[in-house]
């Protein structure tokens, strides 16, 4: 299983063994999955790194994939449409391999305006739902503080942008039985 994304898959910021994939790897070995989970996480990269590595990415042997890109993107102020474009090119490929799909939600503040923020948000569920893949819900919400709405910052290293341990193993634990949805579909 290969997870495409940027620094919030790399594990950016943290030793290695505390990073998102091998806190997951460590998730799924603990409910008797036998799986490997390939970090094809690059910091900084946008949709259009995703899309313009995916191809060679997806070695033989890759059976699933995770797709957890976007965040650069709406950091960015990068159109929608132009991130809608990327994502559905890697789901693209995506569906020519027959590779199941989890597809890691991401959402907008609303910094950017509520039209941005409409058209941002709207990209993951509608091609959740137009390719067969796997949606979770955003990345980020099980690290919100629910009485402020913000990041809880006792989960986030200080930039305020990336997630300590802590809050990857919180990211895993919400993230972990859409992984193993997609990991019943290999087995089908």
């Amino acid at each position: 299983m290969l997870a495409l994304g940027d620094s919030l898959t790399e594990g950016y910021g943290l030793p290695p063994e505390q990073g998102f994939v091998p806190q997951m790897q460590a998730w799924l070995a603990g409910t008797g999955a036998d799986v490997a989970l390939i970090n094809a996480g690059v910091s900084g990269d946008t949709t259009a790194g995703g899309l313009s590595r995916v191809e060679w990415s997806l070695t033989p042997g890759v059976d699933a994939l995770i797709v957890n890109l976007g965040g650069n993107d709406m950091l960015r102020g990068i159109d929608p449409a132009e991130a809608r474009a990327n994502l559905t090119g890697i789901l693209a490929v995506a569906k020519a391999r027959d590779l199941p799909v989890l597809l890691v939600a991401q959402t907008a503040p609303g910094n950017y305006g509520a039209d941005y923020k409409t058209a941002f948000d709207a990209i993951y569920p509608d091609l959740a739902a137009g390719y067969g893949a796997l949606l979770s819900d955003p990345y980020f919400l099980p690290l919100m503080d629910r009485a402020s709405g913000l990041l809880a910052s006792d989960m986030m290293q200080a930039d305020g942008i990336h997630p300590n341990a802590d809050g990857v193993a919180k990211v895993v634990a919400a993230l972990g039985p859409k992984v193993q949805a997609l990991l019943a579909q290999v087995a089908r």
